[in-house]
């Protein structure tokens, strides 16, 4: 019996969970971040929205490389002189939420599908961390972290 109790409680402790003290209102709000900021940035290449979802000192840290602001400026202007650019669709499965102060920690899978015609020409996903802080505009991303996951 005594081991059933402790299992319960480890398993009560250590079990993920998405919203953990976090008001559903902030979650929310930091769920659209992410999700806006991917679409208006990553799929339109929008650099003008940069400032708009990132804070000043924003970090990126993809897959063993730093980016910044100006790095992922400047990978939307390269992107956006292609001569053909595929549409891309983000999706996200959050799987925990934290607030810690004026600070909220995000992990999720990031899947984008990238289609060109309305053909699916790749699938890429990612394991992915955020951090949002609150600023006087609302929430704005400060760092993310991101790892690509290899998909068959």
């Amino acid at each position: 019996m005594r081991k059933f109790i402790i299992s319960i409680i480890f398993f009560s402790v250590c079990h993920v969970s998405i919203g953990q003290n976090v008001p559903l209102k902030e979650e929310k709000a930091v769920k659209k971040l992410i999700q806006d900021a991917f679409d208006d940035i990553w799929s339109a290449k929008d650099a003008a929205k940069i400032t708009q979802y990132h804070t000043e000192d924003f970090l990126l840290l993809e897959h063993g490389e730093v980016w910044n602001n100006d790095t992922i400026r400047s990978y939307t202007e390269k992107a956006l002189k292609a001569k053909r650019i595929p549409k891309r669709e983000n999706k996200f499965d959050f799987i925990k939420i934290e607030k810690l102060g004026q600070s909220i920690w995000v992990a999720y899978h990031n899947y984008a599908t990238l289609t060109l015609d309305g053909k699916i020409i790749r699938e890429l996903q990612w394991l992915e961390s955020a951090i949002a802080v609150k600023t006087k505009k609302g929430w704005k991303l400060k760092m993310l972290h991101s790892t690509r996951v290899e998909t068959k």
